[in-house]
């Protein structure tokens, strides 16, 4: 055990809020049967914890990976931090070994801010150049959050204007059981669409009349209210 994991978790500590963490105990869904069931917070706000992996931006891999393991949200959240951070400090070798480490360690990324602010930065940055077939394996897994990091992992595509991964990720989604995973690929369809309306409409248009409610919502937001409209009612045109 490291002198500076320690310095990181006595500051967790130190920096928590009773009242805030039982408001995130009911914002994560974390009581029975939820999605966070069981999820322990200290109540810290995001900005706190990125700042504190500023701090210790020298921190190593191990230290990143063993804070990760924290049975506290907020520092598991810091550990995602200092693994982007360090991930954008790496050379190639050192990007393939924190990426084997996320997906190694994935169970431990169990709540939609911590797949939200490290698998686009980490997975989706890291596939960009190679085979991107294991987001169909994880897009496919019975894990909750491994689907989602699927889906949000492909938001770094999109940034580059590279959109197919994005379609198949989410053909795979559409009949998803979890709202979350309706939420994040309604989110990334509407990505697309920021950046090539067509492409987006041309899925739509296949899939809609089958996509869960929450999913065609969040996908067609933007979309002017006469057009949001007739999606909603059924009366595109394949």
């Amino acid at each position: 055990m490291s002198k500076l994991l320690d310095e990181i978790r006595n500051e967790l500590i130190d920096m928590g809020d009773p009242v805030r963490a039982r408001h995130s105990q009911g914002f994560f869904k974390t009581g029975p049967g939820e999605y966070g069931e069981g999820d322990i917070f200290l109540g810290i706000r995001v900005p706190k914890l990125r700042a504190l992996a500023k701090k210790y931006k020298h921190a190593s891999r191990e230290d990143g990976i063993n804070l990760l393991h924290s049975k506290y949200h907020e520092a598991r959240l810091t550990a995602l931090f200092l693994m982007v951070n360090l991930y954008n400090q790496a050379n190639e070798k050192g990007k393939k070994q924190l990426y084997t480490d996320y997906l190694d360690h994935v169970k431990y990324i169990n709540n939609w801010d911590l797949v939200d602010s490290s698998a686009l930065q980490i997975v989706g940055h890291y596939l960009h150049d190679k085979d991107r077939s294991h987001l169909i394996h994880l897009a496919k897994s019975q894990d909750l959050w491994e689907r989602r990091i699927a889906i949000i992992a492909t938001f770094y595509f999109i940034r580059q204007y590279e959109f197919q991964d994005t379609l198949e990720v989410s053909a795979v989604l559409l009949n998803d059981s979890e709202d979350l995973i309706h939420k994040a690929v309604g989110w990334m369809l509407r990505e697309v669409g920021k950046k090539s309306k067509p492409t987006e409409v041309e899925f739509l248009r296949k899939h809609y009349m089958q996509m869960p409610r929450t999913m065609l919502r969040y996908a067609i937001e933007k979309f002017p209210e006469v057009e949001r409209q007739a999606y909603l009612k059924g009366d595109i045109s394949s």
